[in-house]
């Protein structure tokens, strides 16, 4: 009996755990967990704070307030300040790197997305989903950040995947 008590215990302790905590893959592959309320929070200032840049002038190779923002350095900065996550510096090594790869319908507010906009199939790039099915990015030279929405018939023909750096 006691055992059965034990069985149970550890079952509900677990899965109150798996309920409570989100995993997360770190960027040179590591694992941790982060408490699922706590994330939530970081994501709703994640999304919060990127939608105060809006306007913030593009510039490649960009990544602060005062100098302007390249689309990846957006998200670096964006990831590390809000979240503490570190992401990879360009949008290729995002790709590449740590993350789960979701499809449209799994998109979380907090995800990268990751577009195509030359037409040869390379990936060059990344914005952030802030939910129904609008994202936030720095578009390019000569451009501030803004909002677009992956309905319009450019983004959505130039969509080409989606990473969860924030968990899963």
């Amino acid at each position: 009996m006691v055992g059965f008590f034990l069985r149970v215990g550890l079952l509900w302790g677990l899965s109150f755990f798996a309920q409570a905590n989100v995993h997360l893959v770190t960027p040179k592959g590591g694992h941790d967990y982060v408490a699922r309320q706590a994330l939530e929070a970081n994501l709703d200032r994640l999304v919060e704070r990127a939608h105060e840049l809006i306007g913030v002038p593009y510039r490649w190779g960009g990544m602060s307030e005062k100098g302007g923002f390249d689309c990846s350095g957006l998200l670096v900065y964006l990831y590390r300040s809000e979240v503490g996550i570190s992401l990879p510096r360009t949008t290729s090594s995002m790709l590449k790197g740590q993350g789960k790869t979701v499809s449209p319908p799994q998109l979380k507010r907090g995800d990268a997305v990751f577009f195509n906009r030359n037409g040869q199939g390379r990936i060059g790039h990344v914005g952030l989903y802030i939910g129904e099915g609008r994202f936030i990015h720095a578009p390019s030279s000569g451009k501030a950040i803004r909002i677009d929405s992956l309905s319009n018939r450019y983004w959505r023909k130039s969509f080409t995947t989606a990473k969860r750096f924030h968990g899963h």
